[in-house]
């Protein structure tokens, strides 16, 4: 274990570099110590489950059709990332998308209410994500119908997925996947 320098002794300094070799010393090490931080901050973004409020999950009520296999693929889904997902099978999706402000021409599997937001269908995480941390002025968002390839749903994803945004006016386009 290394002491302390005691008040009486004078600090050891290291010899000075020439002013080029300091600067370009200085500012490549600097880079590449940005580098390595942002590949890891980019690594541990990509592979860890998180949400956007951090480390306690986010808790969720998760409206689906009694028969529908592909909703408990979604809720396992938002639980993989971070999220505490009540999953709550009904026969009456229509009116809880009504009462949820959910445009029918919209609609989608199942609707996922996430704090003051309504979710969609098989919205990506990254498309909650963004709506959680921008916490705009709407409803909500939804990826209508049940397209192949998003999360939840089997076989390969077929073309760009269109996330609108619903609530105040007119829909539009909220995010293209």
């Amino acid at each position: 274990m290394s002491k302390a320098p005691s008040a009486d002794l004078p600090l050891q300094r290291q010899p000075a570099l020439p002013n080029s070799a300091a600067g370009t010393r200085t500012c490549s090490g600097r880079r590449a110590v940005l580098r390595r931080s942002a590949a890891f901050l980019l690594l541990v973004g990509t592979v860890a489950p998180r949400t956007v409020r951090g480390a306690d999950p986010m808790p969720v009520t998760l409206y689906k059709n009694p028969q529908c296999d592909c909703c408990e693929g979604y809720a396992a889904y938002l639980n993989q990332n971070g999220f505490k997902v009540t999953v709550i099978p009904s026969n009456d999706l229509e009116q809880i998308r009504k009462m949820s402000g959910v445009p029918d021409d919209l609609d989608g599997c199942h609707t996922t209410i996430m704090g003051q937001y309504v979710v969609e269908g098989h919205v990506p995480l990254e498309v909650i994500q963004r709506l959680l941390t921008e916490k705009p002025a709407i409803k909500g968002v939804s990826l209508p119908g049940m397209p192949s390839g998003t999360p939840g749903m089997p076989g390969p994803k077929e073309g760009p997925f269109k996330i609108f945004a619903f609530g105040n006016g007119p829909s539009t386009l909220y995010a293209t996947l």
